[in-house]
């Protein structure tokens, strides 16, 4: 795998984080993606995995969203959204798929395990074909109204406060 563009460490002395990631696969909206850094940060992510056409900071679109949530959320770029499903999953992340298919199950009343890593996918194309076989899960959130999907930043937000309330209901949570 092509080494990390920057670090999901997390600096010293920032605010406690849930032991909760996301992965980007191949956002190409960088105004959607901006969207996603400042919903890591209001949710308390620990990190995002930004993989393939996901662009990364710096970039004026993505700032204009993100509001500097880029300087708070620690991140790492890999080209390969799989090869990213796999460094998760080998550091002890639960792999929660967000995306349409017929198996998956609707995330109302999903217990989110912790550690985990949840990924949305391309706005037209969903999450690669990869990614999905190495999840430990499937979610979706379905639609009451006539079009079938939120977007993707959207999605995310939803997903991203979901986890928060579980963790937050946590008796003994350990945050990162």
């Amino acid at each position: 795998m092509p080494p990390m563009k920057h670090s999901l460490t997390p600096v010293p002395g920032e605010r406690p984080r849930m032991p909760v990631y996301a992965l980007l696969d191949n956002i190409r909206s960088a105004w959607n993606v901006g969207s996603m850094f400042r919903s890591a940060d209001a949710a308390g992510l620990a990190g995002l995995y930004l993989t393939g056409m996901t662009c990364t900071p710096p970039r004026p679109d993505l700032e204009k969203t993100a509001l500097g949530a880029t300087e708070s959320v620690p991140w790492d770029y890999t080209d390969n959204p799989v090869d990213a499903a796999r460094v998760a999953r080998r550091a002890g992340q639960a792999l929660i798929v967000l995306e349409q298919t017929p198996s998956a199950c609707d995330w109302q009343g999903f217990v989110f395990p912790f550690p985990c890593c949840f990924v949305v996918g391309h706005e037209v194309r969903g999450v690669a074909p990869g990614v999905l076989a190495l999840a430990d899960q499937v979610l979706e959130i379905p639609m009451a109204g006539v079009k079938k999907s939120l977007n993707v930043a959207v999605s995310f937000g939803v997903l991203a406060f979901a986890i928060r309330n579980q963790w937050l209901d946590r008796p003994n949570r350990v945050e990162t």
